[in-house]
């Protein structure tokens, strides 16, 4: 008896250690992989993007077969939830979108359709921000606002 309850309790620990291992290791190698593609999708292409200071960046993607930009702030250290935002908006024609919340890794996507036309971008992490107006547009200097609340 003693050595069937000694195989029965050893197997029942290992099970055990093999799944925390696992399910340990999936999350921590799986978050610094963000990408904004992994976020926006596989037809986005970067086409700008602005750092939060040392924690993160903000991304600005568009997808050319849809006309649609799209936004990701994305952590620089994923880990305990903090607050994370981002957002798109195309002043000429009013629409926008935006994702925030207490995240581990990034917020996002948020999509808008911007073809042709000048695009304001930016996000924050925790108190720190920036901001990003009238960019990607030819005839206009985009004007780049970071800052801390």
């Amino acid at each position: 008896m003693s050595i069937a309850r000694h195989f029965a309790v050893t197997g029942a620990l290992t099970v055990l250690a093999v799944g925390a291992a696992t399910a340990v290791g999936t999350t921590a190698s799986a978050a610094p992989n963000v990408t904004p593609q992994g976020v926006c999708g596989s037809a986005y292409k970067t086409v700008n993007s602005a750092a939060i200071g040392s924690l993160g960046t903000v991304y600005l993607t568009y997808n050319s077969s849809n006309g649609k930009n799209c936004v990701a702030t994305i952590r620089a250290n994923p880990g305990t939830a903090k607050y994370v935002s981002t957002y798109v908006y195309i002043p000429a024609t009013g629409d926008g979108a935006g994702d925030s919340g207490n995240y581990t890794s990034y917020a996002g996507p948020a999509y808008v359709y911007g073809k042709g036309y000048c695009v304001s971008w930016g996000g924050s992490i925790d108190n720190s921000y920036v901001s990003v107006e009238n960019s990607n547009c030819a005839s206009l200097k985009e004007n780049r606002v970071t800052g801390v609340r």
